[in-house]
This record gives C-alpha cells, sequence and structure tokens, in this order.
C-alpha cells in the first residue's frame, strides 16, 4: 500500500498492455498476483480478442465451442485467467491480426488491429488509462517481445497512451488527463533466465527444454542479431516465485492455447524458485527518482 506520512492511503495502480488473452498469464502473472497480494491493484489491458489463434492444446483439437467460436472460448479462458489472478481486466476491442507465415508474407487481414492508424489503436487505452489512473504501466519492447504484429502494435499504443493520456491537448473526449508516474518493458524471455535454468537443470542431471532456444539464440546474436528481451537491460527484478503455482494454474486456464505437458510447464516451480525466483523488467522511462537496480516496479512511489 501507499505511505504517506505514516499513513495508509489508497492502493497503488499497475496497468499492464497485452495484444491476446493468454499474453498476460505468460508474461509478468507472478508479478501481478504478488502485487495483488500486497493489496494493490492490478489492470490488464487486453488490445485484441484472439480470434486467429489456432487451437495450441493437443487436448482441445475438435473441441466444438473453440472450433465454432475461438473469440467467445477465449473471453472465457481470460475471465478465468484474471480471477486466478486476481486482477481486474479490460478488452480494448480490437480484432486479432494473425501470426502471417509463408514466403513471402500474405498482407494482414483488413481492420485488423496492426493495421489501425496509431490514433485510432491507442484511443481506447488512453481512455482507459484516465479512468483507471495507473502509476505504473508494463508493456512490450520495440520487437514485441517476439515479432507477432499484434505485439509491436501493443507496444506503439502503450508507449503513446504513457504519453499522450498526460496530455489534455490529445484525445479529447476521452477523461481528465492523468500523468503514469514509470513504464516498463517485461523481459519475460530474458536470455540469462533462460541460461540459468538450463545450466541449474544440467548440473542437477536433468533434461533441459531450452537446449535448442539458447542454441536459436546463440546463432543469432553470431549473426549480429539480438534475441529477444536482449535489447534492453534488466533494471528491475520483482521476487515472486510464491506465485508460480498460480502463474502455471492461470496459464493452464488459457486450455485452447496452452499445452499442459508442452514448454512452459517443463520445469518445475521448485527448481524456478531456487534458480530464478524474479520476474524481469527494464525501466524504459520514470517521472519519479528510482535507484536503480530495483526490486519492485513501485519504486520512488512508496
Amino acid at each position: 500500500m501507499t505511505i504517506n506520512n505514516g499513513h495508509t492511503t489508497e492502493p497503488l495502480r499497475l496497468l499492464a498492455v497485452h495484444a491476446h488473452p493468454d499474453d498476460e498469464a505468460s508474461k509478468g502473472a507472478a508479478m501481478m498476483a504478488s502485487y495483488v497480494a500486497a493489496g494493490e491493484r492490478v489492470m490488464v489491458a487486453t488490445c485484441t480478442g484472439g480470434e486467429r489463434g489456432g487451437i495450441q492444446n493437443p487436448a482441445m483439437v475438435g473441441e466444438a465451442h473453440a472450433a465454432r467460436d475461438m473469440g467467445g472460448a477465449r473471453r472465457m479462458e481470460m475471465a478465468r485467467a484474471a480471477k486466478i489472478l486476481g486482477i481486474e481486466h479490460q478488452w480494448l476491442g480490437f480484432t486479432d491480426s494473425g501470426l502471417p507465415e509463408g514466403d513471402p508474407l500474405p498482407p494482414l487481414p483488413v481492420n485488423c488491429f496492426a493495421l489501425k492508424p496509431l490514433e485510432i489503436a491507442a484511443a481506447p487505452l488512453v481512455r482507459l488509462v484516465r479512468r483507471f489512473r495507473p502509476h505504473v504501466m508494463v508493456s512490450y519492447d520495440e520487437k514485441g517481445g517476439y515479432p507477432h504484429p499484434d505485439h509491436i502494435m501493443a507496444h506503439k499504443v502503450a508507449v503513446e497512451a504513457f504519453h499522450a493520456a498526460a496530455d489534455p491537448e490529445k484525445y479529447p473526449g476521452t477523461g481528465e488527463p492523468w500523468t503514469p508516474q514509470k513504464l516498463y518493458y517485461d523481459l519475460a524471455f530474458n536470455p540469462q533466465r533462460f541460461r540459468a535454468l538450463h545450466f541449474a537443470l544440467q548440473e542437477a542431471g536433468l533434461a533441459s527444454p531450452y537446449a535448442q532456444r539458447l542454441a536459436a539464440w546463440l546463432e543469432a546474436d553470431s549473426e549480429g542479431h539480438t534475441p529477444p528481451a536482449g535489447t534492453h537491460p534488466t533494471t528491475t527484478q520483482v521476487d515472486c516465485g510464491e506465485f508460480f503455482e498460480k502463474r502455471d494454474e492461470a496459464l493452464r486456464a488459457h486450455a485452447t492455447q496452452v499445452d499442459p505437458d508442452g514448454f512452459f510447464f517443463a520445469v518445475s516451480p521448485d527448481m524456478q524458485r531456487k534458480v530464478w525466483p524474479w520476474e524481469d523488467y527494464s525501466l524504459i522511462e520514470s517521472r519519479v527518482q528510482s535507484i536503480l537496480p530495483e526490486n519492485d516496479l513501485f519504486a520512488g512511489l512508496r
């Protein structure tokens, strides 16, 4: 809780901006659950409905509801995940752009989120920022964490809203101006974390699910390409290991999108807590003084 002159005031507020339902569970879920447990308010804004997502869970292939109405199925999954994490949630109302594949890549669907003009795509988020009044905002880096067009657009609208929500001249009719104090990029794919877990598993004589991914990153690095989360330094590590089971439960709630026997669950929460009990972030902009490195996204605000 916020402390001011020794008196408890209103909870601090954090807004995480994500591209699709399930992104909130795979990127920052334990951090969010930890802040909710501490009495702060956490809101997730989901830019699209994930309508163009395929079924990633073998056990769900042929499931009638998902086959008939993927968007509806994912709304139900998102509601379950939000309840598990204890977060507030808001849909921004845009249509999933899908992940184009092929050479050359096909054009994106007409009217999808990634093709919207920035001022149109950012307006609902500016409205939400002015209504929810977050002290801290979290989203993806310029590459979107990985190069999905909706993730890249989510980055753009988050940065736009962080700056524009404070300006009374911008986005008229979307509420009274509000100035968020800190903007972070999520580093869920931090290579240092994967390396630490990989070597810890090897030392324990256990199979590592990260070998192929690390090899691909090493090859990319040798060719002069940066791996995901490789362009921004880790400034902030939130110790949230006790919430890893809740994170995994929220991720499993997205049953169409997550294989319960897949990559995300290949390493036990106990091993993760022992080796890397944090979720990692990069502080990109701050309007308050904070000493780096941090262990709290609200550092400088308490």
